[in-house]
């Protein structure tokens, strides 16, 4: 309990600083004076980038577009700055910024692998999708817990062939740990539509598995819990 306590504390002094910071951002947008609120908003930047970073890794298991995405995200939350409302804390607001870009990534790269046929040697692939999955994650991520290191890429290759809305869902309530409110939050649901994403995405998991229990025991899908806040 006493762990939780200290957990739930440090989320609620995080949030505190990321309202400060945004209020100051906020001011310095009004006045007119970008060039220090974007100096104060590095700030905002070096809190999330790494976090920012996996969650996009993810979707996009490109290096050079997840970077892009992060810093699309970023320049978005930056412009769009005064919108924010403390009421939905900063990670939360700003994860469904990145979320959204990264699923519009992904959109857009279904299309063009519609139209483009790939150059590479033959095969009709640029870069085998196992030579990709054996590249380092780019920062230690909570789904060590959820999986032996070597099934990684299977896990997320079942992952890749869910909906959006349900992968999203996974990605963040059983990747990085978030509970239903706060995963309801970042995406623009209500926390039951959370619950019946959550729900079907393990019963396809475990079928695109196999026999494989990848979620049971400490892996169960969370869907209460202490939030993030």
């Amino acid at each position: 309990m006493a762990a939780t306590d200290t957990a739930s504390f440090a989320r609620q002094e995080r949030a505190a600083v990321d309202a400060l910071i945004a209020d100051e951002v906020s001011a310095l947008l009004a006045r007119g004076d970008r060039v220090e609120a974007g100096e104060r908003f590095a700030e905002m930047v070096e809190r999330h980038q790494r976090r920012a970073t996996r969650i996009a890794y993810y979707y996009l298991r490109d290096p050079a577009e997840v970077d892009e995405a992060v810093q699309d995200a970023f320049l978005k939350a930056f412009v769009n700055i005064r919108s924010f409302r403390e009421r939905l804390h900063f990670e939360l607001w700003f994860t469904r910024i990145l979320v959204n870009g990264c699923l519009d990534r992904v959109k857009a790269r279904a299309r063009r692998n519609r139209w483009i046929v790939p150059a590479g040697d033959g095969d009709g692939h640029c870069e085998p999708r196992e030579e990709l999955e054996r590249r380092p994650a780019l920062d230690p991520s909570p789904e060590a817990t959820l999986l032996r290191a070597e099934r990684r890429a299977d896990l997320l290759a079942a992952v890749d062939r869910l909906p959006e809305r349900q992968r999203a869902v996974v990605v963040l309530s059983q990747f990085e740990g978030h509970a239903t409110r706060d995963v309801a939050a970042m995406l623009d649901l209500t926390e039951a539509t959370v619950r019946v994403h959550l729900f079907r995405a393990i019963r396809s998991l475990r079928r695109l598995l196999g026999a494989e229990h990848w979620f049971t025991g400490k892996s169960e899908p969370r869907t209460d819990g202490a939030t993030h806040a």
